[in-house]
């Protein structure tokens, strides 16, 4: 009885309004991982369209961007399939070196992406991700790691440079309690990997309010981006890190998304 229950609720779903959750009982993860889907109510199910997946923060969850933005409103308005995952709180989207089982990277490519896949009508050329904070560092590491699976990405107060987070944020944890000096704290942060765009006709989007504790390593990461010639847009304006600001920054990075989409029709 108990695997059946467990076999029961590896996909289990409901349907609201247009929306539907998916919790996941992932071999990857340390507990089960739930995915917000919100569908345009006036999807027309023959035709495939824009997807876009929006990572949360540290410290929150998968309900995080819909109570920002309102996460139904921008799919039907903007026509796209919004996914919302949910990154446990603290897994920074990475394959923890230290944590055999926060291996969310793998959870990522190998479960949550098929399984959207198969189940929604999504344009796989026109596949879109970005996130804040902790999200805005996982979505650009997931890009990273296999740009060919998206169209674009970005990132709004991304912690880009997990050197920020020494002592704090649940990474020390997750990079196995690293000294300071280590070069862990680089290899696994996304301004050390950026080079891997150089090059790529791929373009992303990233901005940081210039009242945020993590803004001094995104105009770092733009000086990079410029010197390696990186297709990248960066947006520096006035804010902090909170909520007020990423409801502003997400409208601009769909806007940005949305040319993206128009130059491919």
């Amino acid at each position: 009885m108990k695997v059946f229950l467990i076999a029961i609720a590896i996909f289990f779903s409901v349907n609201v309004y247009g929306q539907k959750q998916i919790v996941f009982n992932s071999k990857n993860l340390p507990q089960p991982d739930t995915t917000w889907v919100f569908i345009p109510k006036k999807l027309d199910k023959k035709v495939k369209v824009p997807a876009v997946i929006l990572l949360h923060g540290f410290g929150g969850n998968y309900k995080q961007w819909n109570n920002i933005m309102d996460a139904q409103k921008y799919a039907d308005e903007y026509g796209y399939i919004l996914i919302c995952p949910d990154g446990l709180v603290k897994s920074w989207y990475l394959n923890s070196p230290a944590k055999a089982d926060w291996q969310y990277e793998n959870f990522f490519f190998d479960e949550l992406m098929p399984k959207i896949k198969t189940d929604f009508p999504i344009d796989t050329s026109n596949l879109f991700i970005t996130g804040l904070s902790m999200g805005g560092h996982g979505a650009l590491w997931l890009f990273l790691k296999h740009t060919e699976a998206f169209k674009s990405a970005g990132s709004t107060s991304g912690g880009i440079n997990l050197r920020d987070a020494i002592g704090k944020f649940g990474v020390p944890e997750l990079l196995g309690n690293p000294e300071k000096d280590s070069e862990i704290w680089l290899k696994y942060s996304v301004i050390q990997n950026i080079d891997k765009l150089a090059g790529s006709k791929k373009e992303i989007i990233f901005d940081c309010g210039s009242g945020d504790f993590f803004y001094d390593s995104n105009n770092e990461m733009k000086k990079k981006c410029d010197s390696l010639k990186i297709n990248a847009t960066y947006i520096s304006q006035p804010g902090s890190h909170n909520s007020a600001y990423w409801k502003k920054s997400i409208k601009q990075q769909f806007e940005f998304f949305s040319k993206q989409v128009s130059q491919n029709q």
